[in-house]
């Protein structure tokens, strides 16, 4: 071990302890957490990301010998909410993100998404492509009676005209879903690969498909760790069965360098349901991966 024990780490990710937003690439938590109708414990989700991470900075990785270390990187903390106020709460972290350029985003519930990309296109001049890894299609109009939750986010970001959804693909899709809502979604010319046609495929094959999509245009990755099956990330809030395992999303995403990435999130974490960290790593080292396709570019 070169460095001090990873005990030892500070508690910023990676160990990052500057706080920078001027910095290239920013680390930012947002714990907002609105709840679900059967689980809820999201709020939690980016200390649980930040303390896992201590497991990745004793060294690279064998398949791409790059440290993001060497990035210029800075970890902001929290953004601030507005407490019971999901408008509110919407308008700030939006507000806190355009502050930011390169903008690696810990959640949190799946909403946060919906201000990060009003921040992004804002700040692009238009729409963004998308790359969404999830067990949901999150484009229902409404999600448990309300206009804004997670399960709504992508609906409002198309119909607001932030996302390009012809430069959109889902991966892991497997939960179930009402056909008005299917309909919609694919109406839209959203690319979607459901669970069972990841696991017909591989790796590599997908990362081509992904970048059939996306082009070379700005690109956003949205990373929801229901997209990994239960057995591999079962602290949660809405789990289902089926789905993608660590070694496939990582596979997919180690080649997916060289696209005109412009930000990420991690996001739906909850500790609470966690079984010996194993989610909270997951999610620690999909921004890692991520942070290490920017290290090579």
């Amino acid at each position: 071990m070169a460095g001090p024990p990873t005990f030892a780490t500070p508690p910023g990710f990676l160990g990052i302890r500057r706080q920078d937003p001027g910095a290239a690439f920013c680390v930012a938590g947002v714990p907002l957490d609105i709840g679900t109708t059967n689980r809820a414990g999201a709020r939690d989700g980016p200390a649980a990301i930040r303390r896992a991470s201590r497991m990745l900075v004793d060294g690279v990785h064998p398949s791409h010998w790059v440290d993001p270390l060497g990035l210029d990187i800075a970890d902001l903390g929290e953004f601030e909410l507005v407490l019971g106020d999901i408008p509110g709460s919407l308008a700030l972290i939006e507000q806190q993100a355009a502050q930011c350029g390169h903008l690696v985003t810990l959640g949190g519930e799946h909403l946060i998404t919906l201000p990060l990309l009003r921040a992004l296109a804002k700040r692009l001049g238009g729409p963004v492509g998308l790359l969404h890894m999830d067990a949901h299609v999150d484009t229902w109009q409404t999600n448990f009676g309300q206009a804004y939750r997670h399960g709504s986010v992508f609906f409002h970001a198309i119909e607001e005209g932030i996302l390009d959804p012809r430069r959109m693909i889902q991966i892991g899709i497997r939960s179930p879903v009402d056909r008005e809502t299917w309909d919609w979604t694919l109406g839209q010319g959203i690319t979607v690969v459901t669970a069972q046609e990841a696991h017909e495929s591989t790796p590599a094959a997908l990362a081509e498909r992904v970048r059939g999509v996306l082009g070379q245009a700005p690109c956003f990755l949205s990373f929801d760790v229901d997209c990994l099956d239960p057995a591999f990330a079962p602290g949660t809030g809405t789990p289902e069965i089926g789905g993608l395992a660590s070694w496939q999303a990582q596979g997919i995403l180690r080649r997916l360098g060289g696209l005109a990435w412009a930000g990420m999130d991690v996001v739906e974490v909850a500790p609470a349901y966690d079984v010996a960290e194993i989610t909270a790593l997951a999610a620690a080292t999909i921004a890692w991966e991520y942070l290490s396709l920017q290290a090579l570019a």
